[in-house]
């Protein structure tokens, strides 16, 4: 039997609506409307909210893994199942599985146990790499980074688009040629770990790089004479970018800068992490973030509802606008309109949280999971 519910007495936060008085009904696995509290049909059982704020589920489209798990340590279908649970306790309900460079023989096991998992919260595996600019290579080792080819592309991908959903490339470094294959092929393109010069970076998006990967880490800066890959974001029309909002991987000034720039453009991620001592990326947690052993900023520790918090109360943007940050831009952006947002037949992923940016609930597909 389907289930009918209204929740009432919360704040609902939906695109570029803000309710009050009003009730979320949800049938089944469907958002079924927002109507007034005094206009709830019959058919459905009521549900007090106690004044907590009710958003679409959030969505990151970067985050290798939570807790102690890191799915490039630990390529099984129980370490992809964990993730997801955790991320649902945070708030998050759909997310982009993602691998920092690797060799092709890990990535081509990543997408084998990914598909045999068939997860349900994650949209597709986001790889960072191995096709990046080793000068800017952050966190990722050097000798697996390689120049991209149309062979070693199909030889990770042919068969694998559906579960592939989005790349990290450096464009100046690599051919338009495999970029435009990685476009054909539905997948999106990211600019980032990228020495590219303004000019460079402007040719990419206007040939169909559509994003830019943790902007201001990992790439050129903004320089008066060449204002590189940040400044070429800036000034495009179309192209967006991904920031951590953790104060630690990026200032609060320079987000605020940027949202300054990039109006709806910039969206959230966590770029997390999770601790890890084995393989190639060992994670050590330090205060609130994490570093390689060596000491190079690597991951964060954040969550998106923490980033959404920042953004509120560290760089000054408004609630509804940094709940977009986190829901219906990088949904618009993944050409995803089923979630994201509170629209009448959309995907009932839902998340209650109090003033203190505590959840308290959340739906996933109509099921309450916290």
């Amino acid at each position: 039997m389907k289930s009918k519910t209204a929740y009432i007495n919360g704040i609902i936060y939906t695109e570029y609506q803000r309710y009050e008085q009003h009730a979320l009904l949800i049938d089944d696995d469907k958002v079924a409307g927002i109507v007034p509290q005094d206009a709830v049909p019959e058919s459905y059982v009521t549900v007090d909210v106690e004044g907590a704020t009710i958003c679409p589920g959030l969505i990151d489209l970067q985050i290798y893994g939570t807790g102690q798990d890191l799915f490039s340590a630990d390529l099984t279908k129980d370490s992809i199942a964990r993730i997801e649970q955790q991320l649902l306790q945070q708030g998050c309900t759909a997310f982009n599985l993602t691998l920092a460079t690797n060799t092709l023989d890990v990535f081509r096991e990543a997408i084998t146990v990914y598909k045999e998992a068939a997860p349900k919260v994650s949209m597709g595996l986001h790889l960072e790499g191995p096709f990046l600019n080793p000068i800017k290579r952050g966190a990722h080792p050097a000798e697996l980074i390689k120049k991209a080819s149309i062979g070693l592309l199909s030889d990770v991908l042919e068969g694998n688009e559906e579960w592939v959903t989005m790349m990290t490339i450096a464009p100046e470094v690599n051919d338009q040629e495999c970029i435009d294959y990685l476009i054909e092929r539905g997948i999106l393109v990211s600019a980032g770990h990228s020495a590219a010069t303004y000019k460079e970076a402007t040719l990419a998006f206007d040939h169909g790089v559509r994003t830019v990967t943790h902007l201001w880490n990992a790439m050129s800066p903004l320089h008066h004479r060449d204002v590189g890959l940040p400044g070429a974001a800036f000034n495009h029309d179309e192209v967006c970018a991904s920031i951590i909002a953790d104060g630690v991987h990026v200032d609060f000034e320079a987000i605020r800068i940027s949202k300054d720039m990039m109006g709806e453009r910039l969206f959230l991620i966590t770029d997390a992490v999770g601790a890890c001592e084995k393989g190639i990326y060992k994670h050590v947690l330090n205060g609130d973030h994490f570093v390689l052993p060596d000491g190079t900023l690597s991951g964060s520790a954040m969550t998106m509802l923490g980033s959404v918090r920042n953004c509120v109360q560290k760089v000054g943007i408004p609630l509804d606008e940094a709940l977009r940050m986190a829901t219906l831009y990088p949904a618009r952006l993944m050409d995803r309109h089923d979630i994201g947002n509170l629209n009448s037949g959309s995907i009932a992923n839902v998340l209650f949280f109090d003033n203190e940016y505590q959840v308290k609930r959340v739906l996933f597909q109509g099921e309450q999971v916290v």
